[in-house]
């Protein structure tokens, strides 16, 4: 992903999570897709996705089960 998209979709998720603390950042030898993380700690990966002259992101996040566990 380009750096003004990335500022792009970082605002937006920052807005959407109300989470200033959330950066997008972008991944070395790879121009599809950037990390996700808050405080440093990794969330996911986000992809860029162009369909039939459609530009979307879709945001991938795994949960694990000791993630959840006691809560």
């Amino acid at each position: 992903m380009k750096p003004d998209e990335i500022r792009k979709v970082q605002t937006y998720m920052r807005n959407t999570f109300k989470s200033p603390e959330l950066e997008v950042r972008a991944r070395p030898r790879k121009d599809d897709s950037a990390e996700v993380y808050i405080n440093n700690e990794f969330l996911g990966v986000i992809f860029r996705d162009e369909e039939d002259g459609e530009l979307s992101w879709n945001f991938q996040m795994a949960i694990l089960d000791i993630d959840v566990e006691g809560l």
